[in-house]
């Protein structure tokens, strides 16, 4: 292969069509963040920082030499939880299906009541004036935890699952109605205006227009919480609520370790059974 020479008077015209590289490289000057910018992420920083400081006291966090200077009270469960005890794995098994029975009901009223009250809390289908006090009472049903809910209507209509049952149905319709909110103020807005525009009311809107859209990720909020719901029906028994808590309970106050870790490794299994049953539900719903 020939190399081509160009004569001098190109060679020169060719050298100022292509610049030198070094040349028409230039220097990209990084912008600099303002300095309100830098301040209010120091400021952030600083009340973090400041909040887990004011928070070390009350929290007893100076306590947490004790994980390692008695290490030796959980290497005693840690012992018998190898060696479980199964001698009456049957009454635990009963105990455990009565519980997931109490987290199917409370959750199944929850998603069916949480629904109308999501519609209500959403401000791309409702005015301001309903939607925020809508709002204001869920976040009241979803700042009370679960077991505060059962020992008021362990109360209310006695020990037993029932009380169980509601409390998980009062807590989660909070719950239900923020997932479902969110979701329903995400929809695409044409098909509502299409069903408006043949004079529809508001609704066969919500009815025709938004649940087909939200239907598919409001079936994957209802598996998520059910199997939340299963875990928090577990402690709902130490108040007198009913399901597998009451046992665990009573093994842990009687220092029977070992039964406590059958209790446990049955809880745990219930709650891998459900995982997987969910996945492949939400797998074909979504």
């Amino acid at each position: 292969m020939t190399e081509v020479t160009l004569p001098v008077h190109e060679r020169s015209a060719a050298s100022r069509l292509v610049p030198d590289a070094q040349s028409s490289q230039t220097d990209i000057a990084v912008p600099a963040h303002s300095w309100a910018r830098r301040a209010r992420s120091w400021t952030l920083w600083v009340l973090i920082v400041g909040l887990l400081v004011w928070s070390w006291g009350p929290a007893e966090m100076y306590r947490a030499t004790s994980l390692l200077t008695d290490w030796r009270n959980m290497a005693e469960f840690g012992r018998a939880f190898l060696h479980p005890n199964f001698h009456e794995w049957d009454s635990y098994v009963a105990d455990m299906i009565v519980t997931v029975q109490i987290a199917v009901w409370g959750t199944a009223l929850a998603a069916v009541f949480g629904a109308p009250f999501a519609i209500l809390a959403s401000s791309n289908i409702c005015p301001q004036w309903i939607v925020q006090p809508v709002r204001r009472l869920m976040d009241s049903c979803r700042a009370i935890n679960e077991i505060v809910f059962a020992l008021l209507f362990v109360v209310a209509v006695g020990l037993g699952p029932f009380a169980g049952v509601m409390a998980l149905f009062v807590h989660n319709t909070g719950v239900f109605s923020k997932l479902y909110s969110e979701a329903v103020e995400a929809i695409d807005p044409r098909p509502v205006e299409g069903i408006r525009a043949t004079g529809a009311r508001r609704i066969p809107e919500v009815i025709f227009g938004v649940i087909p859209q939200v239907i598919p990720l409001w079936s994957s909020f209802i598996l998520y919480r059910l199997e939340t719901n299963v875990r928090s029906a577990t402690t709902l028994g130490i108040v007198g609520a009913g399901g597998i808590g009451q046992t665990l309970y009573e093994s842990i106050r009687a220092f029977q370790y070992a039964e406590t870790a059958a209790q446990i490794l049955v809880v745990i299994a219930t709650v891998m059974v459900m995982d997987l049953v969910s996945a492949r539900l939400r797998k074909a719903l979504v």
